[in-house]
């Protein structure tokens, strides 16, 4: 069997970055908000948990946050291996902030996750919730085109960033203004 290294360690940032996304789930939302799935890919993660609502912006900020700040302590990742279960089972733990069974293939240091960027949070059922998310080179290369596509934005309606959103808000009365006219 041949192993896709490259790939492999993609999965690797994703499934320990969703270790990661689960404790800062946990911390902002609550302790209700227990995974029900996941889903893990070369730099892509689907974290699918319990939660009654949507999750504001103002908690994304935080989740995310709370996520940059563990890979930024580059904290150690631990397989601990015949815990107190009737079966050997391999247990991961991450720094001091987790510690789950798990099967999965992880990395030796929470800063290999390299990059976090939240793409999506939705409802899939009722009480559950998911989280879409990238790692790696796929998480970085999505910032940097957001970062181009604010940047086209700010020359475009020529206004500074911290005015964005009124300028776009003008622009939309505007063109509502200028409909009203022709019709």
């Amino acid at each position: 069997a041949r192993v896709d290294r490259t790939r492999r360690e993609g999965i690797s940032r994703a499934h320990s970055a969703s270790h990661i996304l689960h404790h800062a789930l946990q911390k902002t939302l609550g302790t209700h908000a227990q995974q029900q799935g996941s889903k893990v890919d070369n730099d892509e993660l689907r974290f699918d948990f319990t939660n009654m609502s949507p999750v504001s912006t103002e908690q994304l900020e935080q989740i995310q946050s709370i996520v940059d700040q563990h890979i930024a302590a580059a904290e150690p990742v631990m397989m601990l291996f015949g815990e107190k279960y009737p079966d050997p089972v391999s247990i991961v733990a991450m720094g001091e902030f987790s510690k789950e069974l798990c099967g999965g293939t992880h990395l030796d240091n929470t800063e290999e996750v390299e990059a976090f960027d939240i793409s999506s949070e939705e409802s899939v059922a009722a009480g559950t919730r998911r989280i879409v998310a990238l790692t790696g080179v796929k998480a970085k290369d999505n910032i940097e085109r957001t970062r181009e596509a604010i940047d086209a934005l700010f020359d475009a309606l020529q206004q500074p960033p911290s005015q964005l959103g009124e300028a776009v808000k003008l622009q939309q009365t505007r063109l509502r203004d200028l409909k009203k006219c022709l019709t």
